[in-house]
């Protein structure tokens, strides 16, 4: 099977509306719509207490494959900000892996999904180092090899900077897989405030306050935040955040933190692929058009999709089910990651 490129993407209007992708990326709509098969990485799926070292716990679930005598590999699904294990395109993705024969796992970061009891400080985006110690803790538990790597916006973001560490650790990750990944926080924050509809920043806004809630509601001895602060718009409770909560000095250092902006991926030391769309309103398609990156890493630019939409038509399915089910089968098939992303490599569309 040949692979699957962003140009190779022509949804039908009106779902050539970037808005409309997004909308529906993670609608109650397409939960209800889409097929059965969508959903059947949730049977027989374990629930797992992961090690994040230093006494950090992380939750996720893990399903084995029952299609192929063999497993193809391990699949790791990373979600986006305030999503977890269950959300709608880590199920769908996960369910399209576990039909072509990988084993799946599906992690939860810090204080999200039901976690937020399990470790008293929050969540925030610099927190790289458990998720890299998740990940190892992950591969010993679970031996199938290859062992790929996906995630999806802020998921994404972690994926790629995790897959900077693993080498370095000894940490067997073979392929990562970015879609729609944070890449300059800083422009992506200015681009909700500014140029975004304003509904984006308060869907995230509504999330995030829920998520802020559940954690006080499970460590009622701490106050992590004023209730005025709660009140204030994403910058402003970012901000309050940093500060009270991280080692950061200001809003712009802890940004800066996990930017993966302009040549921060020359020290990608395997093989990776970058999928975003041009009509993409969350994430500036200018932030991916600078990066500067090795030959080891793919960048694909499609011309619609929204943000982690990529829905084919009215039954909800999505192209990038296909898309990383292809690469990732790529790299199993041919036995290293190398030889099984050098195809992908020689006709990857150009950005620049």
């Amino acid at each position: 099977m040949s692979l699957l490129y962003g140009k190779d993407f022509r949804p039908p209007w009106p779902l050539r509306s970037g808005h409309i992708q997004t909308m529906l990326s993670s609608s109650g709509v397409r939960r209800l719509l889409l097929p059965r098969a969508a959903k059947t990485v949730l049977q027989g799926a374990e629930p797992v207490v992961v090690d994040g070292g230093g006494g950090v716990r992380l939750t996720g679930a893990y399903t084995a494959q029952k299609t192929l005598p063999q497993s193809r590999g391990l699949a790791v699904l990373f979600h986006g900000w305030e999503g977890s294990v269950d959300s709608t395109y880590v199920l769908q993705t996960g369910s399209r892996l576990l039909a072509d024969g990988w084993d799946i796992f599906r992690l939860n970061f810090r204080d999200h999904g039901d976690s937020h009891g399990l470790n008293e400080a929050l969540f925030h985006s610099c927190r790289l180092d458990e998720v890299v110690h998740a990940l190892g803790d992950i591969a010993r538990r679970y031996p199938a090899r290859p062992m790929a790597l996906a995630g999806f916006s802020l998921g994404g973001n972690f994926a790629l900077r995790a897959a900077m560490q693993t080498s370095l650790l000894g940490i067997p990750l073979s392929y990562v897989l970015a879609v729609c990944p944070i890449i300059d926080p800083g422009a992506g924050l200015f681009a909700l405030e500014e140029s975004a509809p304003w509904f984006y920043q308060a869907y995230f806004m509504r999330k995030w306050r829920h998520s802020l809630l559940a954690k006080q509601r499970a460590f009622p001895e701490h106050q992590f935040f004023e209730m005025s602060e709660l009140k204030q718009h994403l910058r402003g409770l970012t901000e309050s955040l940093v500060l009270r909560h991280t080692d950061f000095k200001s809003l712009q250092q802890y940004l800066d933190g996990y930017s993966v902006a302009g040549d921060a991926m020359q020290a990608m030391q395997i093989p990776a692929t970058i999928l975003t769309s041009r009509d993409d309103p969350v994430i500036p398609v200018g932030s991916f058009e600078k990066l500067e990156l090795p030959p080891n890493i793919e960048l694909d630019i499609a011309e619609y999709g929204g943000h982690c939409g990529f829905i084919r038509d009215w039954d909800m399915t999505s192209f990038s089910d296909d898309y990383i089910a292809g690469r990732f089968n790529a790299v199993a098939d041919a036995g290293t990651p190398a030889e099984g992303m050098a195809p992908a490599q020689a006709s990857a569309p150009t950005a620049r």
